[in-house]
């Protein structure tokens, strides 16, 4: 008898849809503690500079009528929120930030650095970019760093993005991505596949969990797909750059 349930990708396993969500929490809830850690190790600490080409591209202005507002899915323990209050602190403009997680602990984690920092215009809430808790039309930034490829249904991200951002307002992704120079890209895998997970066993005692972020990577579109559908879901004037030669890119767009 043939099972209904759709199925999906985790890794390079083929899971049903309904499981997903469950098997990327205890993914994150085996690495909270070192996720930083592990990501200063894991890109030569290029993800912090990545990040801040995520924040400089929102295009940060002051803002007349009041608070801006922005909303970072899948955002972990604070990295895009806090650059982001640090970028309209500088311009003198206001800003409230909302970080959205499906992993409690991650939640926690990022709660418990933004007191220690003073961060205190950032909200950490548990759920899903799947299903925003916001009202439609209601912020200005939407944002979510390598938290994309890890959602079961892209398309219904993407479509909450778009909902809860007033016109005008900015969409921004940064995820990892594939090299367009194939020789480039298999050294790249050889390093990927051979020296992360020991890495991830030795410092947060869990190699699983970074086996299979290293295959999400490789399951997640090319750059040019993954672009298409962020103009399928409304965006305008949609756009993306390559950072250090493929490794990750940056997918942006504004709702009109």
């Amino acid at each position: 008898m043939e099972s209904s349930q759709n199925t999906t990708s985790f890794g390079f396993q083929t899971v049903n849809e309904e499981d997903k969500q469950g098997l990327v929490r205890g993914v994150f809830d085996a690495v909270a503690d070192k996720y930083d850690i592990m990501n200063d190790l894991m890109s030569a600490g290029l993800h912090r500079l990545w990040k801040q080409r995520l924040v400089d591209s929102l295009h940060i202005r002051p803002h007349a009528d009041g608070v801006l507002r922005l909303i970072d899915m899948a955002g972990g323990t604070g990295d895009i929120a806090f650059r982001a209050c640090q970028r309209a602190e500088k311009l003198g403009s206001q800003i409230s930030v909302q970080v959205l997680d499906a992993n409690e602990q991650m939640v926690g984690v990022g709660a418990k650095r933004g007191r220690a920092n003073g961060f205190g215009q950032v909200d950490f809430i548990t759920g899903t970019a799947e299903a925003l808790p916001m009202v439609d039309q209601s912020v200005d930034y939407v944002t979510i760093a390598f938290g994309i490829r890890n959602v079961t249904h892209r398309d219904r991200a993407l479509a909450e993005a778009y909902r809860v951002l007033k016109p005008g307002g900015r969409f921004v992704c940064l995820e990892f991505s594939h090299m367009p120079l194939k020789l480039a890209q298999k050294l790249y895998d050889a390093y990927s596949f051979s020296l992360i997970p020991p890495m991830g066993k030795a410092i947060t005692g869990d190699a699983s969990a970074y086996q299979y972020l290293i295959e999400s990577i490789r399951q997640f579109p090319k750059a040019e797909a993954f672009l298409e559908e962020v103009a399928a879901a409304g965006f305008a004037r949609c756009q993306f750059q390559r950072l250090n030669g493929g490794i990750a890119a940056l997918h942006a767009g504004w709702r009109v």
